[in-house]
């Protein structure tokens, strides 16, 4: 392998590993409504359209893992849980707007492209 090639290979696997995970659709929606302040699961599962309660869970908790994401139990009956995001989960609020905006923006654009695509499938 060429001398360069190992780091090149590395940030493709660090890039790749950080993409997964804030690039999925359900993490770019949870990032942008907890963006507006702390959220508790029933609210976030309302809010976020979709979603089941199983990938909502697994969701908050690889956010939870990677640092974007708190979670905060009160002991209440029956128990309150809050997420919120971190420091680090809101500095990846602007990326996530953006792509989001773009998507909006894109959206009629992209639709058509496959459209045009679909039309010429043999």
């Amino acid at each position: 392998m060429k001398p360069g090639h190992v780091h090149i290979t590395e940030d493709c696997r660090v890039i790749s590993d950080v993409l997964a995970r804030v690039g999925d659709k359900w993490t770019v929606l949870v990032v942008g409504y907890l963006g507006s302040g702390p959220m508790r699961f029933t609210e976030l599962k309302n809010t976020v359209g979709g979603i089941s309660q199983k990938m909502l869970t697994a969701t908050l908790r690889g956010l939870e893992r990677d640092g974007f994401v708190t979670r905060t139990v009160f002991p209440t009956i029956p128990p309150r849980v809050d997420y919120e995001l971190t420091d680090m989960g809101k500095d990846l609020l602007a990326p996530v707007r953006a792509l989001g905006d773009w998507a909006r923006r894109n959206a009629v654009r992209i639709n058509d492209a496959r459209q045009r695509f679909d039309d010429m499938a043999p």
